[in-house]
């Protein structure tokens, strides 16, 4: 990868952290105990004036093995 790409993906993630930063407090927390197979994640959305939604995932190896490859980046 791009060495400027990757720096960009690290101003924008330091963006993010700035503007959410119970988000990724919580994010840090959750993955700090481990995240295994089997956890569910749940997301409700809810756009200004309509009804909120809501869907799950059911974590994968895969997923966890797809997490592990982005923190050895080491963004």
């Amino acid at each position: 990868m791009n060495p400027l790409s990757l720096l960009k993906i690290k101003q924008s993630l330091t963006t993010f952290a700035n503007n959410h930063p119970k988000f990724v407090q919580f994010i840090q927390n959750e993955f700090s105990k481990g995240i295994e197979p089997d956890t569910i994640i749940e997301i409700k959305v809810q756009h200004p004036g309509e009804a909120p939604i809501t869907t799950n995932m059911k974590v994968r190896q895969s997923d966890l093995d797809l997490l592990e490859s982005f923190k050895d980046m080491k963004l």
